[in-house]
């Protein structure tokens, strides 16, 4: 492994470590942001002073969080012109996990469990026998009815477990078993009970946030496994890591605008939350929210709104998500022609279904950029008899008509507990992302 694949490999790893949660996710983008700059705006102000050669960045509901920068010769007047047309790469900070319900302490004869509910669509035996510590938000009285304090929690240990029933119990667990996402998923807590509090899990919360147990009202909190990703493989040149989908393309936006030089139009980033369970949400890409931001942004630069809309509308898009790649146990499941292995570059994803946003237009400006930075890339097609997946490409551009295309790095395991990339195809993408900004 080369030193700059090592070191986008070591970056993506420490990225992983402290995106816990879509709002674990948010607060350390946003702490990475302002620590090169980037300035915090609101969107409950009127009015925004923007400046060319400076970036903002702005959130919703501590959980997407979007930042953009504006090129230093940047002309109101100019903005319709090819060469400040918007670019736009977008994203999801949120994984399949277990979400903690409300009021979860369960008594099993002594034990101390947890009342959980499934986040999208985890493999679910991998979260069985797995160190599993909490992360989110929790919301506590304040003084003003309409806004309760905001505390975004990781406790960053290990804490509950999901262990699996032994083998002697449970004779055909290895020709398949069906876990019941109520019974069997419940992760234990402690199994001595003595002087544990009933509502142990509030408990553990208000010693964790300081507060009175009174004080908290209510909160949004998931388990996350608490495993540390690793490089490995001979040559060293696998990452085996929690939260690859879609870390893997977080991290890529945030090193595409810090890095890019682009000097005139507006470049954007996009993470959305709640992808894995559908987008429908506020702060997900099936939203008016991230229009509604880029028509501000134009507006308080003095652009009028016939060229705002032409830039938008002009400008081009990058839908980033992590790709199936070729399992070698497997080899039936990829398409005979598209298998994409790891470590061979970006995959391009292209449905017949609209799965994907991508058009051939947009392939072909992809496809150009790869070329002309000599970045490595494949096309990802499914099986014809294998139903196919999706990405919030498609739901973002019912807002946003613009051309875009969706792609990210191959992935293997896609939905564990823990999967497992090339090391490679990382730096691939970011290289991929950087140049596409200053194009």
């Amino acid at each position: 492994m080369n030193i700059e694949v090592q070191e986008t490999a070591d970056r993506l790893l420490n990225r992983i470590g402290v995106s816990t949660c879509s709002f674990t996710t948010v607060k350390a983008a946003k702490r990475t942001l302002e620590e090169e700059g980037v300035c915090v705006l609101s969107m409950q102000e009127p009015h925004w002073k923007l400046e060319p050669g400076k970036a903002y960045l702005v959130t919703q509901s501590d959980s997407s969080l979007f930042a953009f920068s504006i090129g230093c010769q940047f002309l109101a007047e100019e903005a319709a012109d090819d060469g400040q047309m918007l670019r736009l790469a977008a994203a999801h900070t949120d994984h399949p996990c277990l979400y903690i319900k409300s009021n979860p302490e369960v008594d099993s004869k002594g034990y101390g469990k947890l009342n959980v509910e499934v986040y999208g669509g985890a493999i679910l035996n991998t979260w069985l026998d797995r160190a599993l510590s909490v992360a989110g938000k929790v919301v506590i009285k304040s003084d003003n009815v309409f806004e309760p304090e905001v505390r975004i929690v990781d406790m960053k240990r290990p804490l509950f477990t999901i262990p699996n029933l032994a083998i002697h119990l449970n004779r055909e667990v290895n020709k398949g078993v069906e876990l019941n996402r109520q019974n069997d998923l419940e992760p234990l807590a402690f199994v001595d009970g003595t002087g544990v509090e009933k509502d142990f899990f509030l408990s553990l919360l208000a010693r964790e946030l300081k507060v009175s147990a009174s004080e908290i009202l209510d909160y949004e909190l998931y388990l996350y496994n608490c495993d540390a990703g690793d490089v490995l493989g001979i040559q060293e040149d696998m990452i085996s890591a929690p939260r690859l989908d879609n870390i893997t393309s977080v991290e890529a936006c945030l090193q595409g605008l810090l890095n890019q030089k682009r000097e005139k139009g507006i470049n954007v980033i996009a993470l959305f939350d709640n992808e894995e369970i559908g987008s429908r949400t506020k702060q997900g890409a099936d939203s008016e929210f991230l229009y509604r931001l880029l028509k501000k942004i134009y507006r308080c630069l003095g652009v009028t709104e016939e060229n705002a809309e032409t830039a938008i509308l002009g400008g081009f898009a990058l839908s980033l998500d992590v790709a199936h790649g070729f399992h070698p146990n497997k080899p039936d499941k990829s398409d005979p022609t598209n298998p994409n292995p790891l470590g061979k570059g970006v995959v391009i994803k292209r449905s017949s279904a609209q799965n994907y946003v991508t058009d051939s237009e947009a392939v072909a400006t992809a496809m150009m950029i790869f070329e002309n930075e000599g970045i490595p890339y494949q096309k990802f097609a499914s099986r014809s008899d294998v139903s196919q997946g999706g990405t919030l490409g498609s739901i973002a551009s019912k807002y946003l008509p613009m051309k875009m295309v969706d792609m990210g790095v191959p992935i293997l395991a896609m939905h564990s507990a823990r999967e497992l990339m090339a090391a490679a195809d990382q730096y691939y993408l970011e290289e991929f992302v950087t140049a596409f900004f200053e194009q």
